[in-house]
């Protein structure tokens, strides 16, 4: 259902408050650049520290800007089941296309815990849903097995997965239904995922670089390995660098870098260190996105 580059998109702040303006351009930018989809509200997007405010206004202007181009999943996961539901119902009424939805944080639960979850947020709307697996964050990892029972539900429509585990992916595209998407959720590993089966990447490093990033997922398409290898290798500093230190504040500071947006980011987290930003703008500068005429472009126009 879902194939190709997905960038997780980061939430441009200024003085503290959304910054609408660049958050609208940023959308438009990530489409016109080739991304076949579009996250908002993810982690990226620092949706721990959104109100339920700033979440409707970030998915309605998402939803207006891209107004039918490719296909907006919101980030509506929570480690609460009853508000998981509310922000899935919200995230329907304003026309998103699918629902992205972290395994529950903190509560740690069992695996029929993680079943029962999925499917009461499963029942409570008709809106696809991608099953979420990060457990490096969330401090749980939905099984296989558990995936496989959630996939016989008519709406569970694919998994993102930030593991390094590709085998896992292979397991899962040879037993589920016919148009389940297997997406990496790490964009180091985003060939592997693919060589194991995968249908694309939901990404971090498509903030920054979406052009690349979406010619990337069409190399593999495309069969044109000469230039999805070339890619790789351009693109694998960045990969490494946007997680120097805790994400999304990297990317954030790579976005300001090439005159995007604001590197500001909310309270827990903090502005990219001095030594981070130098590994950022190496990873640019060695990239070739630091000194591209399309990062002259950006500027001018933003």
């Amino acid at each position: 259902m879902f194939r190709g580059s997905i960038p997780a998109l980061i939430t441009p702040f200024q003085n503290g408050e959304i910054d609408l303006k660049a958050f609208s351009d940023f959308v438009e930018w990530q489409v016109v650049s080739g991304s076949h989809g579009v996250v908002p509200c993810g982690t990226t997007g620092e949706s721990p520290v959104l109100d339920d405010e700033d979440t409707h206004r970030i998915i309605t202007t998402t939803v207006a800007v891209v107004n039918g181009r490719v296909p907006v999943i919101a980030g509506t996961g929570s480690n609460s089941t009853r508000k998981t539901i509310q922000n899935t119902i919200a995230a329907r009424q304003s026309g998103v296309d699918a629902a992205l939805v972290v395994v529950p944080y903190y509560n740690r639960p069992t695996q029929d815990g993680l079943y029962a979850h999925y499917k009461a947020v499963h029942d409570s709307t008709d809106l696809p849903i991608v099953i979420y697996n990060v457990p490096g964050r969330c401090g749980t990892e939905i099984a296989v097995d558990t995936i496989l029972k959630l996939a016989e539900l008519p709406r569970i429509v694919g998994l993102k997965d930030a593991t390094s585990d590709t085998s896992r992916t292979t397991q899962i595209k040879s037993a589920v239904k016919s148009g389940f998407c297997v997406l990496s959720g790490e964009d180091a590993l985003a060939g592997a995922f693919l060589a194991q089966g995968a249908d694309g990447c939901i990404s971090v490093t498509a903030n920054i670089a979406p052009a690349e990033c979406a010619a990337l997922q069409d190399a593999w398409v495309e069969r044109d390995m000469a230039r999805f290898m070339a890619l790789q290798a351009q693109l694998m500093p960045i990969h490494k660098a946007l997680f120097v230190e805790s994400s999304p504040a990297p990317v954030k500071y790579a976005a300001s870098v090439l005159g995007l947006c604001s590197d500001e980011v909310r309270l827990p987290l903090v502005f990219a260190s001095a030594k981070a930003r130098q590994v950022v703008e190496e990873a640019l500068s060695m990239s070739g996105l630091l000194n591209s005429t399309e990062t002259v472009k950006r500027r001018v126009n933003g």
